[in-house]
């Protein structure tokens, strides 16, 4: 089964968010309103409650989210500089067309596409939206031997890999594995263009990521970042600015063991269908939302 479900972004402005999505990729909303506080709380960040926030999917349909919430977003925070979730990854269907589509869209190209040395099945190109989110559009062109990978139904179809900036890969890939059953995929030691430009690193200089899995099915990347990446920063009891929280499906959330910032309860909405949700808070600050699949 695929377990990715959502990611949720913090952001000045919802609506306007929601529209730049709605105009350059397609998305259309499929929920809107205000965070209901035992929602906010079940993410440790009671901050949240009251506050507005939009759903989307993309125009194919697929069953995979990405939320807006309203929040603080400080003028100082910078995009990959700092730990937590990092990128969220969308498979499109033609690389060159998006690219050609978003050059007079409010999406800053910070990565056109190219070819990735021994990776010969995606071709990839990266964006940083005016929430200073950055979205990696990725065509993919064939399988590797261990995973299967999405194929596009729609030009910008759905979010199928979220990207994690750790201190320590080794130590989060660890929490995965105890604590939501995934396995350690492929590792690669990479140019990692964005990262170098973000640091003003020499353009050639390599970064360790690794996969996660679940069966066949890879959906998250984390990746190893420098010494100098700082924390990211957040109000107490307030999601971060970015990516803030990322949604997966499990398909026996009793049979994990936590623990949990408050007890799993039933959700509403169309990322949960009224199914139980917990959260749990991975290395760096993360938080991790675990939905019952089915």
């Amino acid at each position: 089964m695929k377990l990715l479900r959502a990611a949720t972004l913090t952001v000045s402005d919802p609506k306007a968010s929601a529209a730049r999505y709605r105009q350059w990729f397609d998305y259309e909303v499929v929920e809107e309103g205000r965070v209901e506080a035992a929602l906010a709380e079940s993410w440790g960040a009671p901050g949240a409650a009251g506050r507005a926030f939009v759903t989307l999917r993309p125009a194919s349909g697929a069953e995979v989210f990405i939320r807006f919430i309203e929040g603080p977003v400080p003028t100082y925070y910078l995009p990959l500089r700092t730990y937590g979730w990092a990128a969220i990854e969308i498979c499109v269907s033609d690389t060159w067309a998006v690219n050609a589509r978003l050059e007079a869209s409010p999406f800053e190209i910070i990565g056109p596409p190219k070819e990735l040395e021994g990776l010969p099945t995606i071709l990839p190109m990266q964006v940083r939206g005016p929430d200073q989110e950055i979205v990696f559009l990725t065509q993919i062109r064939g399988d590797p031997p261990e995973y299967d990978l999405p194929r596009a139904a729609s030009l910008i179809d759905k979010l199928f890999i979220l990207v994690l900036a750790c201190s320590d890969l080794a130590g989060s890939m660890a929490w995965f594995e105890e604590k939501i059953g995934l396995l350690g995929g492929r590792s690669l030691d990479l140019v990692y263009s964005v990262i170098n430009q973000a640091f003003g690193f020499p353009a050639d200089r390599k970064h360790l990521l690794s996969t996660m899995t679940h069966e066949r099915d890879m959906f998250l990347e984390l990746d190893q970042y420098p010494a100098e990446t700082s924390v990211r920063p957040a109000a107490p009891g307030d999601l971060p600015p970015g990516i803030a929280l990322v949604s997966l499906l499990h398909p026996d959330l009793a049979g994990l063991p936590g623990p949990w910032l408050t007890p799993p309860a039933p959700r509403s909405g169309p990322i949960y269908g009224g199914r139980i949700a917990g959260t749990m808070a991975a290395p760096d600050g993360t938080r991790v939302e675990i939905v019952q699949a089915g």
